[in-house]
Protein backbone atom coordinates (compact mmCIF):
# COMPACT_ATOMS: atom_id res chain seq x y z
CA UNK A 1 0.00 0.00 0.00
CA UNK A 2 1.12 3.56 -0.72
CA UNK A 3 1.37 5.84 2.31
CA UNK A 4 -1.47 8.31 2.69
CA UNK A 5 -0.91 11.86 1.50
CA UNK A 6 -0.13 14.45 4.18
CA UNK A 7 -3.22 16.28 5.38
CA UNK A 8 -3.46 19.53 3.44
CA UNK A 9 -4.17 22.36 5.86
CA UNK A 10 -5.15 25.96 5.13
CA UNK A 11 -5.29 29.00 7.37
CA UNK A 12 -7.09 32.08 6.11
CA UNK A 13 -6.96 35.39 7.96
CA UNK A 14 -9.66 37.94 7.24
CA UNK A 15 -9.29 41.69 7.75
CA UNK A 16 -12.80 42.99 8.44
CA UNK A 17 -13.77 46.29 6.83
CA UNK A 18 -14.50 49.32 8.93
CA UNK A 19 -18.20 49.35 9.72
CA UNK A 20 -18.53 45.57 9.30
CA UNK A 21 -17.29 44.53 12.75
CA UNK A 22 -20.67 43.25 13.92
CA UNK A 23 -20.90 41.08 10.81
CA UNK A 24 -17.46 39.64 11.46
CA UNK A 25 -18.27 38.77 15.06
CA UNK A 26 -21.55 37.14 14.02
CA UNK A 27 -19.72 34.73 11.70
CA UNK A 28 -18.24 32.94 14.69
CA UNK A 29 -21.73 31.61 15.35
CA UNK A 30 -23.33 31.50 11.91
CA UNK A 31 -20.66 30.18 9.51
CA UNK A 32 -20.27 26.79 11.19
CA UNK A 33 -23.38 25.14 9.69
CA UNK A 34 -22.36 26.35 6.22
CA UNK A 35 -18.86 24.95 6.63
CA UNK A 36 -20.25 21.57 7.67
CA UNK A 37 -21.73 21.28 4.15
CA UNK A 38 -18.51 22.02 2.25
CA UNK A 39 -17.38 19.03 0.11
CA UNK A 40 -13.98 17.65 1.07
CA UNK A 41 -13.66 19.70 4.27
CA UNK A 42 -12.54 17.32 7.03
CA UNK A 43 -11.93 19.61 10.02
CA UNK A 44 -12.40 23.33 10.60
CA UNK A 45 -12.17 25.94 13.32
CA UNK A 46 -13.50 29.48 13.23
CA UNK A 47 -11.09 31.63 15.21
CA UNK A 48 -11.03 35.07 16.71
CA UNK A 49 -7.77 36.92 17.22
CA UNK A 50 -5.99 39.07 19.77
CA UNK A 51 -3.85 42.15 19.50
CA UNK A 52 -0.13 41.53 19.11
CA UNK A 53 1.84 38.53 17.90
CA UNK A 54 0.76 35.87 20.38
CA UNK A 55 -1.70 35.11 23.17
CA UNK A 56 -3.55 38.28 24.14
CA UNK A 57 -6.29 39.04 26.62
CA UNK A 58 -7.43 41.93 24.37
CA UNK A 59 -9.52 40.77 21.37
CA UNK A 60 -9.07 42.16 17.88
CA UNK A 61 -12.53 42.46 16.30
CA UNK A 62 -11.02 43.38 12.91
CA UNK A 63 -9.14 40.10 12.35
CA UNK A 64 -10.56 36.56 12.18
CA UNK A 65 -9.20 33.21 11.10
CA UNK A 66 -10.46 30.02 9.49
CA UNK A 67 -8.37 26.87 9.90
CA UNK A 68 -9.27 23.89 7.69
CA UNK A 69 -7.98 20.46 6.73
CA UNK A 70 -8.91 18.97 3.39
CA UNK A 71 -9.46 15.73 1.56
CA UNK A 72 -7.70 17.19 -1.49
CA UNK A 73 -6.21 20.41 -2.83
CA UNK A 74 -8.98 20.55 -5.44
CA UNK A 75 -11.59 20.65 -2.66
CA UNK A 76 -9.67 23.41 -0.89
CA UNK A 77 -9.34 25.50 -4.05
CA UNK A 78 -13.01 25.08 -4.95
CA UNK A 79 -13.99 26.43 -1.54
CA UNK A 80 -11.42 29.21 -1.34
CA UNK A 81 -12.00 30.57 -4.83
CA UNK A 82 -15.64 29.86 -5.68
CA UNK A 83 -17.78 29.08 -2.62
CA UNK A 84 -20.69 31.36 -1.67
CA UNK A 85 -19.35 31.64 1.88
CA UNK A 86 -15.94 32.90 0.76
CA UNK A 87 -17.59 35.31 -1.65
CA UNK A 88 -19.64 36.63 1.25
CA UNK A 89 -16.48 37.10 3.30
CA UNK A 90 -14.89 38.96 0.40
CA UNK A 91 -17.71 41.49 0.44
CA UNK A 92 -17.11 42.28 4.12
CA UNK A 93 -13.31 42.26 4.25
CA UNK A 94 -10.61 44.70 3.22
CA UNK A 95 -8.02 41.94 2.76
CA UNK A 96 -7.45 38.25 3.34
CA UNK A 97 -4.44 35.97 3.37
CA UNK A 98 -4.33 32.20 2.91
CA UNK A 99 -1.41 29.91 3.59
CA UNK A 100 -1.37 26.27 2.47
CA UNK A 101 0.50 23.89 4.73
CA UNK A 102 1.63 20.28 4.88
CA UNK A 103 2.11 18.89 8.41
CA UNK A 104 5.30 17.07 9.31
CA UNK A 105 4.87 16.81 13.08
CA UNK A 106 1.90 16.70 15.45
CA UNK A 107 1.53 15.98 19.17
CA UNK A 108 -1.66 16.11 21.19
CA UNK A 109 -5.34 16.45 20.38
CA UNK A 110 -7.85 19.11 19.36
CA UNK A 111 -11.35 18.31 20.63
CA UNK A 112 -10.22 14.70 20.90
CA UNK A 113 -9.06 14.58 17.27
CA UNK A 114 -5.72 14.46 15.47
CA UNK A 115 -6.61 16.81 12.62
CA UNK A 116 -3.17 17.07 11.01
CA UNK A 117 -2.53 13.41 10.33
CA UNK A 118 -1.24 11.82 8.22
CA UNK A 119 1.96 13.88 8.14
CA UNK A 120 4.76 14.10 5.61
CA UNK A 121 6.78 10.90 5.43
CA UNK A 122 9.93 12.61 4.11
CA UNK A 123 11.99 14.53 6.62
CA UNK A 124 11.62 18.30 6.25
CA UNK A 125 14.91 19.94 7.17
CA UNK A 126 15.23 23.20 5.22
CA UNK A 127 13.05 26.17 4.44
CA UNK A 128 10.44 28.08 6.45
CA UNK A 129 8.54 26.34 9.24
CA UNK A 130 5.02 27.11 10.45
CA UNK A 131 4.06 26.29 14.04
CA UNK A 132 0.63 25.96 15.62
CA UNK A 133 0.21 25.63 19.38
CA UNK A 134 -3.26 25.24 20.82
CA UNK A 135 -4.58 24.65 24.33
CA UNK A 136 -7.73 24.41 26.41
CA UNK A 137 -6.77 26.04 29.68
CA UNK A 138 -7.88 24.66 33.01
CA UNK A 139 -10.11 27.16 34.77
CA UNK A 140 -8.08 27.06 37.97
CA UNK A 141 -4.92 27.82 35.96
CA UNK A 142 -6.30 30.93 34.25
CA UNK A 143 -4.77 33.46 36.69
CA UNK A 144 -1.27 31.97 36.33
CA UNK A 145 -1.59 31.51 32.57
CA UNK A 146 -2.61 35.09 31.88
CA UNK A 147 -0.05 36.46 34.32
CA UNK A 148 2.90 34.84 32.54
CA UNK A 149 1.98 34.08 28.92
CA UNK A 150 1.51 37.66 27.60
CA UNK A 151 5.14 38.39 28.55
CA UNK A 152 6.20 35.56 26.26
CA UNK A 153 4.00 36.89 23.48
CA UNK A 154 5.65 40.31 23.77
CA UNK A 155 9.03 38.62 23.39
CA UNK A 156 7.98 37.58 19.88
CA UNK A 157 8.26 41.23 18.85
CA UNK A 158 12.05 40.90 18.86
CA UNK A 159 12.43 37.25 17.89
CA UNK A 160 15.02 36.74 15.16
CA UNK A 161 13.82 34.83 12.13
CA UNK A 162 10.11 35.31 12.84
CA UNK A 163 8.24 36.06 9.60
CA UNK A 164 4.73 36.43 11.05
CA UNK A 165 2.75 35.46 14.12
CA UNK A 166 -0.77 35.85 15.51
CA UNK A 167 -2.75 34.80 18.56
CA UNK A 168 -6.00 33.02 17.74
CA UNK A 169 -8.77 31.52 19.83
CA UNK A 170 -12.07 29.63 19.75
CA UNK A 171 -13.25 31.11 23.04
CA UNK A 172 -11.91 34.14 24.90
CA UNK A 173 -9.44 33.37 27.69
CA UNK A 174 -9.84 29.57 27.79
CA UNK A 175 -9.36 28.10 24.27
CA UNK A 176 -6.30 29.71 22.79
CA UNK A 177 -3.82 29.15 19.96
CA UNK A 178 -0.83 30.81 18.33
CA UNK A 179 0.26 30.48 14.74
CA UNK A 180 3.71 31.57 13.60
CA UNK A 181 6.00 31.17 10.60
CA UNK A 182 9.77 31.17 10.95
CA UNK A 183 12.60 31.47 8.44
CA UNK A 184 13.90 28.07 9.56
CA UNK A 185 13.53 25.38 12.18
CA UNK A 186 16.72 26.68 13.77
CA UNK A 187 15.24 30.16 14.27
CA UNK A 188 12.11 28.68 15.81
CA UNK A 189 14.11 26.45 18.16
CA UNK A 190 16.36 29.34 19.22
CA UNK A 191 13.30 31.21 20.43
CA UNK A 192 11.54 28.20 21.95
CA UNK A 193 14.50 26.80 23.87
CA UNK A 194 16.71 29.82 24.59
CA UNK A 195 14.24 32.56 25.43
CA UNK A 196 14.03 32.63 29.25
CA UNK A 197 10.41 33.78 29.32
CA UNK A 198 9.33 30.97 27.03
CA UNK A 199 11.30 28.49 29.13
CA UNK A 200 9.52 29.72 32.27
CA UNK A 201 6.12 29.25 30.66
CA UNK A 202 7.03 25.72 29.54
CA UNK A 203 8.16 24.85 33.06
CA UNK A 204 5.00 26.21 34.68
CA UNK A 205 2.81 24.51 32.11
CA UNK A 206 4.14 21.14 33.24
CA UNK A 207 4.39 21.83 36.95
CA UNK A 208 1.03 23.57 37.38
CA UNK A 209 -1.00 21.53 34.87
CA UNK A 210 -2.23 24.56 32.96
CA UNK A 211 -3.88 22.65 30.12
CA UNK A 212 -6.64 20.05 30.01
CA UNK A 213 -5.97 19.49 26.28
CA UNK A 214 -3.16 20.71 24.07
CA UNK A 215 -1.79 20.30 20.57
CA UNK A 216 1.50 21.22 18.92
CA UNK A 217 2.08 20.94 15.18
CA UNK A 218 4.74 21.93 12.68
CA UNK A 219 4.13 22.45 8.97
CA UNK A 220 5.90 22.97 5.69
CA UNK A 221 4.42 26.10 4.05
CA UNK A 222 3.73 25.41 0.38
CA UNK A 223 1.96 28.57 -0.81
CA UNK A 224 0.93 32.01 0.38
CA UNK A 225 -1.69 34.18 -1.28
CA UNK A 226 -3.21 37.56 -0.47
CA UNK A 227 -2.18 40.10 2.13
CA UNK A 228 -2.00 40.37 5.90
CA UNK A 229 -1.62 43.92 7.23
CA UNK A 230 -0.95 45.07 3.69
CA UNK A 231 1.74 42.59 2.62
CA UNK A 232 2.29 38.92 1.90
CA UNK A 233 4.60 37.95 4.79
CA UNK A 234 6.02 34.94 2.92
CA UNK A 235 6.50 36.52 -0.48
CA UNK A 236 10.29 36.48 -0.20
CA UNK A 237 10.66 32.92 1.09
CA UNK A 238 8.19 30.92 -1.00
Amino acid sequence: MQPSSPRLTTLTLFGIRSGHVRWGLAQMGTSGPKLQQVPGLLFFKLLGSGHGRGFSIKPNFRRYGLLCTWQSEAAADAFLHASPLMQEYQSHTSENWTIKLLPFQQHGKWDGQSPFTPTLTDKYTSGPVAVLTRASINWRALPSFWRFVPKTSHALDNAEGLLCSIGLGELPLVRQATFSVWESAEAMKDYAYRNPLHQEVMRRTRQENWYKEELFARFKPVSSQGTWAGTDPLELVL
